[in-house]
């Protein structure tokens, strides 16, 4: 990393400043001309008379604001890797350059080119997300990561790390916006390294921020602003999942969501939004349909499994979703000890996966075989 530039420092310094947020920040530099030439008109109250949200204590904030503690950020960012975007930098994210929101600064650890992909879907929903929910959340992140899309996601417990771990498991690139800093104690630290090594770890918060959860909201924002559309898997009604969908929805993304259970509340979020238009999805590639990326299909997703006749009756058994050792026992006419070696035997293929309690669910990528 090279020295900051004036306009970095700038845009730092004014977004550390109480009382600036991205909206106010952006008029004062319109006003001014650009953000380096703010600090040269705070002695001339006339200049900023025009501006609204501008008066004596906002302009005596900014004179507070020193540069010093600026300085101080920059070079903590510069020893530990650690890029400064802004809206003036050619490595800020085009698709949050529209919004009047998006953040004054992003700080940002690994390839920053992924910030520019054409591609970028979000994944998020439930942290105390049910196993099925992450299983999902994982194969679909790798089936996006396969079809040349880069998957966004907030790094949080639950679907979000699966949708990562799905991005990660297939070699490819995924973008985690963070609700906290990126150096924080307590962190992703692990998982910080692990995403950046191949894709991009971005924050709007000073690196030794600690997490608070007022913060979740803010981060939820700059998730929706950076993708095309917003997937939606298994979220409650008051899960923070909700509220990026509805950034998507002010910024004029697409919203997805998967359905479930009615007998379950990890779903009744998910069912909400479909109710309020949000498109219901049933399969990764309806995804990429809905967003005009299906031409991206590698020649690998066509390949198909040699079963029995046997195994072919399990696997068309499990296309309508879970099921228990009992109930593929009655539905496919076979013992339990029949079924059983059958089982393990897909099982070691990778056909099928043991869910927590005895039940089975089939390779999502074989269902529409």
């Amino acid at each position: 990393m090279g020295e900051p530039s004036e306009l970095a420092h700038g845009w730092l310094r004014l977004a550390m400043t109480p009382g600036v947020g991205p909206v106010l920040g952006r008029r004062l530099a319109q006003a001014a001309g650009g953000v380096a030439a703010i600090w040269r008109h705070l002695d001339d109250p006339g200049f900023w008379s025009g501006v609204r949200g501008v008066g004596p204590a906002l302009l005596h904030a900014l004179r507070k604001q020193n540069a010093r503690a600026v300085r101080e950020e920059i070079a903590a960012c510069r020893a530990h890797g650690i890029m400064l975007l802004h809206p003036d930098h050619p490595a800020y994210p085009p698709a949050l350059q529209g919004l009047v929101d998006a953040p004054l600064v992003l700080f940002a650890q690994g390839c920053v080119r992924c910030l520019a992909h054409a591609r970028m879907l979000a994944v998020v929903g439930a942290r105390k997300a049910s196993r099925e929910g992450r299983l999902l959340a994982e194969r679909w992140g790798g089936y996006f990561a396969r079809h040349g899309v880069v998957v966004v996601s907030g790094l949080a417990w639950g679907i979000d790390q699966a949708a990562h771990e799905g991005a990660y498991k297939a070699q490819a690139p995924s973008v985690a916006v963070l609700g906290h800093g990126l150096l924080a104690e307590g962190g992703y630290g692990a998982w910080i390294k692990r995403i950046a090594d191949t894709g991009c770890v971005v924050s709007e918060f000073l690196p030794h921020t600690a997490a608070r959860r007022e913060y979740f909201p803010r981060r939820n924002r700059i998730i929706a602003g950076l993708a095309r559309g917003t997937l939606v898997i298994e979220a409650g009604m008051r899960s923070g999942a909700l509220i990026t969908a509805r950034h998507a929805v002010n910024y004029g993304r697409e919203v997805m969501a998967v359905p479930g259970s009615v007998l379950s509340d990890r779903h009744a979020g998910c069912h909400a939004l479909i109710r309020q238009g949000a498109l219901l999805v049933e399969t990764a590639e309806q995804c990429l349909q809905a967003l005009g990326w299906q031409d991206e299909a590698p020649a690998t997703e066509a390949a198909t499994v040699s079963l029995d006749g046997e195994q072919q009756r399990i696997v068309d058994a499990l296309r309508h979703g879970p099921c228990s050792l009992d109930q593929l026992a009655e539905t496919c006419g076979l013992t339990i000890p029949q079924l059983s070696p059958i089982l393990l035997a897909l099982e070691l293929r990778g056909v099928v996966e043991r869910l927590p309690g005895g039940r089975y669910l089939l390779n999502l990528e074989l269902r529409d075989q």
